[in-house]
């Protein structure tokens, strides 16, 4: 299993991408609110910037591909602890949405990445920042909702990896409140990682965007790593299943399900899938 931080200096990317206006104000406010500066160094012909956050060497990157296509950045670098992401979020029904996920794909690679393959998840990094972005959507007023999504789209990455994003629609991408959350959220997670200890579970039922899932991490000292929705369990194999387990940054304790959320065909054989990989599980 990926071991964290253990001392010294760890570097962490942020990764934004000129293919999206969303990550670039999320970047704009980094840059403006935190002790970044620009180095010599290039990365596909842009400046790359640079900070010690916390006794963390932190560089802010800007793609000229889209951020689900960058399945080759990690070797790029040396020493990564950590990806984030900034980015756009989209969804059909364009609900302002503040979202944090991992990225991967438990089925085919429609949207980037490699088929049946994620990334390993930072469980407690990705609490630091949903929690982050309800505390602020709060203290801003901003008509968001805030949620957890489920493991999709790509890269695939051998490295703990995960996306906060701002959307869901064109109006969303250019809110500059909407940046400044999801900035301040991000640089609170980069600054905090590896500092946290709570209980890591996986989440398997429900939507894509689980309010249960968001909620239980809210209320509770309780982080989640890859989380499967009620859509992709069908394909769900034991393979699939461990394999979200063992790419974690953290232990997985066990799974919480999403009991209501998961159809009753679909039951027997993932308790018997649970138990053939010994995880315990809970059911809410």
């Amino acid at each position: 299993m990926p071991q964290g931080h253990q001392g010294g200096i760890t570097l962490i990317l942020i990764a934004s991408s000129n293919k999206d206006i969303a990550s670039l104000n999320i970047a704009k406010q980094i840059l403006n609110s935190y002790p970044f500066t620009e180095t010599t160094e290039i990365f596909q012909e842009n400046p790359i910037y640079e900070a010690n956050i916390t006794n963390r060497r932190v560089k802010l990157v800007t793609l000229n591909e889209e951020s689900i296509r960058a399945q080759n950045l990690p070797a790029l670098f040396n020493d990564l602890e950590l990806i984030v992401f900034i980015s756009k979020h989209s969804s059909e029904s364009g609900t302002p949405t503040l979202s944090v996920h991992t990225p991967g794909n438990l089925g085919d690679a429609e949207l980037g990445g490699v088929p049946r393959r994620v990334s390993i998840s930072p469980a407690n990094a990705m609490r630091d920042a949903l929690k982050a972005l309800m505390r602020l959507r709060d203290a801003m007023k901003l008509g968001y909702e805030v949620s957890y999504e489920g493991t999709h789209h790509g890269p695939s990455l051998d490295v703990p990896t995960m996306f906060v994003e701002l959307g869901s629609s064109p109006k969303q991408w250019s809110d500059l409140s909407g940046a400044v959350a999801v900035a301040q959220a991000t640089m609170e997670a980069v600054s905090e990682f590896d500092n946290r200890t709570s209980k890591v579970v996986i989440g398997i039922g429900g939507t894509h965007y689980n309010a249960k899932f968001t909620r239980i991490t809210m209320e509770n000292d309780v982080a989640f790593s890859h989380m499967i929705p009620k859509y992709a369990i069908p394909d769900l194999d034991v393979e699939m299943l461990s394999r979200c387990v063992d790419r974690t940054l953290e232990e997985v304790e066990y799974a919480i399900l999403d009991w209501k959320g998961i159809k009753s065909e679909n039951k027997p054989s993932l308790v018997r899938m649970l138990n053939d990989i010994g995880l315990m599980f809970e059911k809410i």
